[in-house]
């Protein structure tokens, strides 16, 4: 797609975000993500459920999260019951993600929930949340963006990319 209007990424502004916590407990996050999520290095899901509760997440029952996750913010995300979270999944949830029961994520799922604004010459941030029904399967390298509402038992494809709508 293109423009009539030049980019100027020096004038980009993202001041009006509000990440929902502030820096201290970011960073705290950010670690803790990288040694106990991202690593690997710790495979008992219990624990890490756990530790995204108590950085503000919705977890429910029966919660499997594999190695090598990455999560932007668990205090934007709520996990229903017997969910999976396959390796290298990437829920980068600038807004809020809700996987209701029974939902899979398998591996290299990407969830994107925040974009540009492509027709604006300082590339304003967008972010919109995503719902992914009772059921859904979200199937190897798909990618989900920010908007989108998987339905209930909705199959999308290994390396679909699903939008809003």
């Amino acid at each position: 797609m293109t423009t009539d209007l030049p980019r100027n990424l020096a004038a980009y502004d993202n001041s009006s975000f509000n990440p929902g916590r502030g820096t201290i407990v970011r960073i705290v996050w950010y670690f803790l993500s990288l040694l106990i999520f991202e690593s690997g290095w710790l495979p008992v899901s219990s624990l890490k459920c756990r530790l995204l509760r108590m950085f503000g997440a919705t977890i429910g029952q029966g919660v499997v999260i594999k190695p090598h996750v990455r999560i932007k913010y668990p205090w934007k995300l709520v996990v229903g019951d017997h969910c999976w979270i396959g390796q290298e999944a990437w829920i980068d949830n600038l807004d809020q993600v809700t996987l209701e029961s029974d939902v899979c994520l398998s591996q290299g799922v990407y969830l994107c929930t925040g974009s540009h604004d492509h027709r604006s010459p300082t590339f304003e941030l967008k972010t919109a949340p995503i719902v992914v029904k009772h059921g859904a399967w979200i199937a190897a390298r798909a990618i989900v963006l920010g908007g989108a509402v998987v339905e209930c038992g909705e199959v999308v494809g290994a390396g679909v990319v699903r939008r809003r709508g």
